[in-house]
């Protein structure tokens, strides 16, 4: 199984005290509260590293500019 990041979103809902994520590729999960914040926290820090890198690889592609 290859395993390849998703562009689609996660749905994400609250039940009886509870965060359930149902994400693509049929990942299903839930969190308590305090689990659901850190691992927003991490989620958040890691995309916009990633972001970031995106930009960074770009920026390479394209060469140096005003040259």
């Amino acid at each position: 199984m290859e395993n390849r990041p998703h562009e689609t979103p996660s749905e994400v809902t609250a039940e009886e005290g509870e965060v359930q994520v149902d994400g693509p590729g049929g990942v299903a999960i839930s969190f308590t509260p305090d689990a659901a914040f850190e691992t927003s926290d991490r989620l958040f820090h890691g995309a916009t590293k990633a972001q970031g890198q995106k930009v960074q690889r770009e920026e390479r592609k394209k060469g140096p500019t005003g040259a």
